[in-house]
């Protein structure tokens, strides 16, 4: 995917950041024109045409054996108690979590971070090597990659409200050897994740890997298939895209992970 690179919209984005998204081939995502705008400056092509957006189809497929066991499995007390925490609560609740084998292992519970009313909300895999070490999620080169990402549509994990993006994952606890997460180790941490979105209320989710897309839309198709389409959880709008480290193994990608952030932005200026 080859795109044309316009960073003049953006200044903010320094040389280094430029040349980054250049080397990409993707856009630097622009807002569209206000329709009160009289004499602002046409804008290129490439910058000024949205992502075609296809809504979601209803899908009637059931969930794989192994999510279908990982809801069959949940606690409903457990999920009960947590939804009606408030952010104190559960900070609390997810650093002193023993619910799963993961507790033994880990050696900083990985909660989230940003602001906790950001419109966008990031959510990740399972925490990694550093993230297990510094307690924050998406830190290291996938991290740096992600936030240079977000920097390029004027979010960031610092900012606030607008200009903020709350980032989390699914599972709170490193897995061991950084192995794929199981089932019921998603279960057990998919109630402080549901809770977490029902408290940042963002505007629109960033599903960033496979196991992200599982625990939200339920589904077990491949992430190409879902792609460039707006899904929905809990009725907040969900865009689809890889994850940053699989972009750093697979950089021909990153241009098609531009387009999905280019889709949330879209979605958020209807």
């Amino acid at each position: 995917m080859s795109e044309t690179v316009d960073t003049s919209f953006v200044p903010q984005l320094d040389a280094r950041q430029r040349a980054m998204l250049a080397e990409m081939g993707v856009r630097v995502w622009a807002p569209k024109p206000r329709p009160a705008t009289v004499a602002a400056v046409p804008l290129p092509p490439a910058a000024a045409s949205p992502v075609a957006v296809r809504p979601a189809a209803p899908s009637n497929r059931a969930p794989s054996p192994a999510v279908a066991e990982a809801v069959v499995d949940m606690r409903p007390s457990r999920a009960g108690s947590v939804h009606t925490m408030d952010w104190a609560t559960l900070r609390e609740t997810v650093a002193g979590c023993e619910a799963c084998g993961l507790c033994k292992s880990r050696k900083n519970t990985v909660f989230g971070v940003g602001d906790e009313q950001a419109d966008w909300m990031i959510v990740g895999e399972a925490p990694g090597e550093n993230e297990d070490l510094r307690g924050e999620p998406f830190v290291g080169a996938a991290g740096e990659l992600l936030d240079n990402m977000l920097h390029a549509v004027g979010r960031s994990r610092t900012g606030q409200g607008a200009q903020g993006a709350f980032i989390a994952n699914v599972l709170k606890c490193r897995p061991p050897a950084n192995r794929n997460p199981l089932p019921e180790e998603v279960v057990q941490c998919e109630p402080y994740l549901a809770r977490q979105v029902a408290l940042v209320k963002p505007r629109v989710i960033v599903a960033m890997g496979r196991f992200a897309v599982q625990a939200l839309l339920k589904t077990t198709e491949p992430i190409g298939r879902l792609r460039g389409r707006v899904h929905h959880y809990e009725g907040v709008p969900v865009i689809v895209s890889y994850h940053p480290a699989y972009l750093l193994r697979t950089p021909t990608d990153k241009g098609k992970a531009w387009a999905d952030l280019c889709l949330a932005m879209d979605v958020l200026e209807r």
